[in-house]
């Protein structure tokens, strides 16, 4: 694409319909077309995101964000580090809200519901959406507690002493959680004669797995990955491909990720998040790979710059 192109105007009425955009060392100039960002699909939007401004202090990490993310498919966010990507994915589910600097601007709506809103329980939205993060974090308890340990805490699951004496002992139902969001994890088959074994011992592959399978037991509408195989060895990374791939076809799961083939392999759509925290371009994952609108995603993907 030209730059005359990237920096068009509407004939017809002589407005720029486009934003400039600050550029870093390897990146062409050029402003963004509105119609970029504009990825259409069937149904309702299981997560829908506009004018998202986030800052750290004085920083602004993340500038006037707007997507919809459609229901039971991957979204993966790429681009260089800084890019803000993986603050847009913290905010999906208010983790953002951990840092005290931060500061959220915009509204992030989950099924309708903008989660930003006074009185939005952030317990129950964590439920809904989940989250995994780059590195394994297994607590250091058997398989089965890091499984039950959400139901447990939230009140879903009773088991122990006192549950038995009081005949709400549910140590039945968790073990068939434990078995469920173990099968799913694609775990299973490799610990279930282990189950109260101590997680740590697992391998890094098998304990980001656990770590998924900790997310399913609570039930999660959505789940948020972030770069979930950049520590795995190859044969882990492609089981947690594999994983995400199947995880779709029940969940809403997004996925940050650096490794660019990877978000080609494993995605429906992709978002190109680049220098200042800008949303460059969304569309269809086929499409921003082989026939991208975007200069500068171009580059990005090529390998020119990031």
């Amino acid at each position: 694409m030209s730059d005359s192109q990237a920096t068009h105007e509407t004939e017809s009425t002589g407005i720029e319909t486009s934003t400039s955009s600050t550029t870093t060392a390897g990146e062409t100039d050029e402003r963004i077309d509105d119609s970029w960002l504009e990825y259409e699909f069937e149904g309702e939007p299981k997560l829908s995101v506009q004018n998202l401004d986030v800052y750290y202090g004085d920083e602004h990490a993340l500038k006037d964000v707007s997507m919809d993310i459609p229901e039971q498919s991957v979204t993966a966010l790429i681009g260089p580090s800084g890019c803000g990507k993986s603050t847009f994915l913290r905010s999906l589910n208010r983790m953002n809200d951990r840092i005290k600097s931060a500061r959220v601007e915009g509204t992030v709506e989950l099924d309708g519901r903008d989660i930003y809103q006074d009185g939005t329980n952030l317990v129950e939205l964590r439920k809904r959406v989940g989250m995994v993060f780059q590195s394994p974090n297994p607590f250091p308890k058997s398989i089965k507690d890091n499984v039950s340990y959400g139901p447990r805490k939230h009140g879903d699951i009773n088991t122990g002493l006192l549950a038995s004496l009081l005949g709400k002992d549910e140590s039945d139902k968790e073990a068939e959680l434990v078995e469920r969001s173990l099968t799913q994890a694609a775990l299973w088959d490799e610990v279930s004669d282990r189950l109260d074994d101590n997680a740590l011992g697992l391998s890094g592959g098998q304990q980001q797995r656990l770590c998924i399978a900790r997310a399913l037991a609570t039930d999660p509408e959505v789940l948020l990955m972030d770069e979930p195989a950049s520590a795995l060895d190859p044969i882990a990374t492609s089981k947690i491909e594999d994983l995400i791939e199947e995880l779709a076809e029940e969940y809403t799961v997004v996925v940050v990720t650096h490794n660019m083939q990877q978000a080609a392999r494993i995605s429906d759509q992709t978002a190109v998040f680049l220098t200042g925290g800008e949303l460059v371009e969304y569309d269809d994952t086929e499409k921003i790979f082989e026939s991208p609108e975007s200069q500068r995603v171009e580059d990005y993907i090529t390998g020119k710059f990031g």
